[in-house]
């Protein structure tokens, strides 16, 4: 596969730290939520600036719960809702020094197949079902990471409908991807 590309943020620096960093782009997933794609991946990049040009999983680990809070708070605030995803945030990182020695990446690099890696995807904070599933489709369709049976762990993120995050490839497509949702949401006014 050729360089991975993730251009969700509209931003270089913020999407090439996306693809550089796997703790960024897992966060990011994790801020996916209640906010648009574009302000929740840019997510790590501001905090990391916030915090002073470090982000890893140690540093929010070790960090004191109200810096990370006051960050999160910063004008502009990095999510709707700061106070509640700077504990999550916090609770990401703890899980994957505590679970994965501080190595976010051997989520997916030690995952036996597609099945084990939504298993480990699911068990981070903030990550629901959709949530793991979506990720698992970002890993092959952005990152060519794709164990056995990842089409099945992803379900419906693993097709060609433009209907996630893990489906946006350039500006375009970040639209196409806006339309389905709209359309979704339209439908399901309709019928209910």
């Amino acid at each position: 596969m050729a360089t991975p590309s993730f251009p969700v943020t509209g931003d270089a620096a913020k999407d090439a730290l996306l693809v550089s960093d796997p703790f960024a782009l897992v966060l990011g997933m994790m801020l996916d939520q209640q906010v648009t794609m574009e302000k929740a991946f840019a997510g790590p990049y501001d905090l990391r600036e916030r915090l002073g040009g470090r982000l890893d999983p140690s540093v929010l680990h070790e960090s004191d719960p109200d810096t990370v809070e006051a960050a999160f708070r910063v004008k502009p605030a990095l999510h709707r809702y700061p106070a509640a995803m700077a504990k999550r945030a916090i609770a990401l990182a703890d899980t994957i020094v505590e679970d994965y020695d501080g190595d976010t990446a051997s989520i997916w690099t030690a995952a036996a197949d597609g099945r084990d890696l939504f298993d480990r995807l699911r068990a981070l904070p903030g990550f629901g079902e959709a949530k793991a599933r979506i990720f698992v489709a970002v890993l092959a369709k952005r990152f060519g990471i794709r164990p056995d049976g990842w089409s099945e762990a992803a379900g419906v993120f693993a097709d060609e409908t433009p209907r996630s995050v893990a489906d946006v490839d350039s500006a375009e497509s970040l639209e196409r991807v806006r339309r389905w949702k709209k359309e979704q949401k339209a439908k399901a006014r309709i019928d209910s």
